[in-house]
């Protein structure tokens, strides 16, 4: 079984950086504080080679339309918008982390961290399962614009 490069790579980043994220919210609940940025801006990296990769597929050669049976595309359209809005809204939460980080506003920082880190680390988990049932489980389908790839029309 062959896989497609851009969507596995894409994948791995994206689990990488949910796994450098759990480190870094272990390392700040030890008050390793430096080795806790490090970390983070290594899962923040991942994350937006990972975006880069995903928009670039998507501009230049469209999504992937799911291929799998009738009865199961309703479950996996459900299931795919929940991943986008989740996807969509730990990132926001993400940039206003980060930012609250770097501009030491630690109170705003430590408050929506594990909230933020708990909302990527399922961001990252439910990727995989979008990953899995596009290539794995069942092989891809045509690849055509988002809106179609997504609803079907």
């Amino acid at each position: 079984m062959s896989v497609p490069f851009l969507p596995t790579l894409s994948t791995f980043l994206i689990v990488l950086s949910g796994i450098l994220v759990a480190i870094g919210w272990k390392l700040a609940r030890a008050k390793k504080l430096d080795a806790h940025k490090k970390i983070m801006i290594a899962a923040t990296v991942s994350a937006v080679l990972f975006l880069i990769i995903y928009l670039s597929r998507t501009i230049f050669f469209g999504n992937t339309a799911f291929a799998g049976p009738d009865n199961v595309k309703i479950y996996y359209t459900i299931f795919l918008i929940f991943h986008i809005v989740l996807a969509t809204t730990s990132a926001v939460f993400g940039v206003i982390v980060i930012r609250a980080g770097f501009k030491e506003r630690l109170k705003r920082h430590r408050k929506l961290g594990p909230i933020t880190a708990i909302m990527w680390m399922f961001t990252a988990i439910t990727g995989v399962a979008v990953y899995l049932l596009l290539y794995i489980i069942y092989k891809g389908g045509e690849t055509t614009s988002m809106i179609k790839a997504i609803l079907g029309y």
